[in-house]
């Protein structure tokens, strides 16, 4: 073993076993964080002075949502995987698609179904869509955070080999040190992004519906390109063009579209939401 690297920790990835079903800290990750967030969401639907007035969201309605949000989280995060990273593989086994147990979520492709399951939603019950984006956007760091120590508790998405004195040696990625780029981003894309969300409530920015929601997809977009410079790009795909990987591919049209946003919306006036 290189010098200064540290063996990975001996974690199980199965938290409880019963018989042929398991409880992984994997799939745990994402049932407490969308427990989290929507305890969150209530709580801000709840608070008009959030709103600078009436708010246009009842609390009923996040509890209505978040199976909305669920689905799309699982869906569209499969689904994403699916096509941006293993299309050749599922295209040749198919049923490897429903063994959502063993990983392989797409971000991306989980942020597209949940923007669906929402506008859907907020059509059906004739909430105004910026202002149900926004809210969604606020408690959204808390499952980033949770999923990626999830990857690092299951040794997967690993870094790029380094010789930093906190690299780890991962049990499935060779014998080379590398960096704990799950780590790095659960810090970027959970704690970063999450203190900006609430500086963003702080300062009234639901006072101007969408706001928020560009704000949360230009934040990530950069937080995620940040951790790509970090993170071993999966085998199959590799660098793409000037060392571009696919998570910053997919990631840089977040920071103009996010950006574009914000924009457009800073150069109207606030007002309530309601």
């Amino acid at each position: 073993m290189p010098l200064f690297a540290l063996p990975f920790p001996a974690f199980d990835p199965i938290l409880v076993s019963i018989g042929p079903f398991a409880i992984r800290w994997y799939a745990l990750a994402y049932v407490a964080g969308i427990m989290l967030a929507w305890l969150l969401a209530r709580r801000i639907a709840g608070n008009p002075r959030a709103w600078g007035g009436r708010s246009p969201i009842r609390p009923i309605d996040v509890d209505d949502v978040i199976v909305w949000a669920a689905l799309g989280i699982v869906l569209g995060g499969r689904i994403g995987y699916v096509l941006f990273y293993h299309p050749a593989y599922f295209a040749a086994n198919p049923i490897e698609i429903f063994v959502l147990w063993r990983g392989g979520m797409s971000f991306h492709g989980g942020f597209l179904g949940t923007i669906l399951g929402l506008l859907l939603f907020a059509r059906s019950r004739k909430i105004p869509r910026l202002s149900m984006l926004d809210i969604a956007a606020i408690v959204t760091p808390i499952g980033l955070f949770l999923g990626r120590l999830a990857n690092f508790v299951n040794g997967e998405l690993w870094g790029r080999p380094t010789d930093v004195p906190w690299a780890f040696v991962f049990p499935m990625a060779g014998p080379a040190p590398r960096h704990p780029s799950q780590l790095y981003e659960a810090g970027l894309e959970g704690v970063v992004l999450f203190l900006v969300m609430l500086l963003a409530l702080k300062r009234g920015a639901l006072t101007r519906p969408g706001l928020i929601g560009g704000l949360f997809v230009a934040v990530y977009g950069l937080m995620r390109v940040i951790g790509e410079f970090f993170r071993e790009p999966d085998a199959h795909l590799g660098f793409f063009a000037g060392g571009l990987t696919m998570g910053m591919l997919l990631s840089l049209p977040m920071i103009l579209v996010g950006g574009a946003a914000i924009l457009y919306v800073s150069r109207r006036p606030p007002a309530g939401a309601a």
